[in-house]
């Protein structure tokens, strides 16, 4: 499979374009053309036989837009198709304070999380750094941004575990951040993770100060594990102590996603442990209301229980929000979309 030329940083296109025997400043004229969501044939003020020779070891765009689901609160699910075949996907999201794409790293996942999904069938495989940038290029192409940027913030929430692919992650953050690049600020970047312990401090010392989240879901180990097999792994204490030490590493407050689980994660005595999770360090807590899995069957909760598990917290001194929830209509939770196409198709 042709790499995606996307993988390389200006740097690196400097030494491509110099190995092809070509000036320096073809180097940023390429990639101009490639964050503008461009393929060789429309790179018009490139030498024809530079762009042949690019095609046959390269492929300017890694992915294509196979389907776009609008949905009537104003967002869109999209589903992309790579040179390999393989289907992943995303989520635009409009808000007042700018435009969101929902970002995957992985094509499916191995964290195997019991309210997920995306994990079913297991992980197919990494995404490579040009190949996470494609997703937002081409998102940024369709908005009409082909020569600015459109989208404001990027959340790493989509299909797969962003710490379980570290280097390309981090690539693709550098990336997305680079002044000579879309030039994306850090803060307007959200990273999810299940809660790889040693990959939460190695973020913090590698200098990214990106808005870490930790899937959370429950409020002692047992319940934890139950529902995500990371959990086995790394105990709640060394999980949490890993999000306070990405704080006072980094300056960031951490958030704490809860997924709201009928029966299983709302009792007084889960309100209680959040308060001591949460206690003494700045921190917020995202309930969120669970998508049906019918795969996977767990039961989420209505409105009015969410308010009052909401009500309950902050009146216990915790930060906490009903996170909106985007698209319903048009796909569910993530990895839903991809796994009906894929058995419809």
């Amino acid at each position: 499979m042709r790499k995606a030329l996307l993988d390389c940083d200006l740097n690196e296109l400097e030494e491509v374009v110099a190995s092809m025997g070509q000036p320096a400043f073809r180097a940023g004229q390429l990639y101009k053309w490639l964050l503008s969501g461009a393929d060789f044939s429309e790179m018009t003020n490139l030498p024809l036989s530079f762009r042949n020779k690019l095609s046959q070891n390269y492929v300017a765009r890694a992915l294509k837009i196979e389907q776009t689901y609008p949905s009537k609160d104003g967002s869109m699910k999209l589903l992309y198709r790579y040179t390999d075949g393989n289907l992943i996907e995303g989520v635009y999201m409009p808000h007042g304070y700018g435009d969101t794409l929902c970002v995957s790293t992985q094509v499916g996942c191995r964290m195997g999380c019991a309210f997920c999904a995306s994990g079913i069938g297991g992980l197919v495989r990494n995404l490579t750094a040009g190949e996470i940038a494609a997703q937002v290029i081409a998102v940024n192409k369709l908005l009409g941004g082909n020569h600015g940027k459109k989208l404001s913030n990027l959340v790493l929430m989509g299909s797969g575990e962003p710490l379980d692919n570290y280097e390309n992650v981090t690539k693709f953050i550098r990336l997305m951040t680079a002044e000579d690049g879309l030039n994306f600020s850090s803060r307007g970047i959200s990273l999810s993770t299940s809660g790889i312990v040693e990959n939460i401090r190695k973020l913090a010392d590698d200098g990214f100060s990106v808005t870490l989240s930790l899937s959370l879901h429950a409020t002692t180990d047992d319940a934890r594990q139950a529902l995500m097999p990371v959990a086995r792994k790394y105990t709640l204490h060394e999980t949490i102590e890993a999000m306070k030490y990405y704080f006072k590493k980094t300056g960031r407050r951490v958030i704490y996603e809860y997924a709201l689980i009928k029966g299983q994660n709302m009792s007084t005595f889960d309100v209680k442990r959040l308060v001591a999770i949460t206690k003494g360090y700045p921190c917020h807590v995202n309930l969120i209301k669970l998508n049906y899995v019918e795969e996977k069957g767990l039961e989420g909760c209505s409105e009015q229980e969410a308010k009052r598990f909401l009500q309950r917290l902050t009146e216990a001194g915790v930060s906490a929000t009903i996170r909106r929830s985007f698209g319903n209509d048009v796909g569910g939770a993530c990895g839903q979309l991809r796994r009906r196409y894929e058995q419809n198709g």
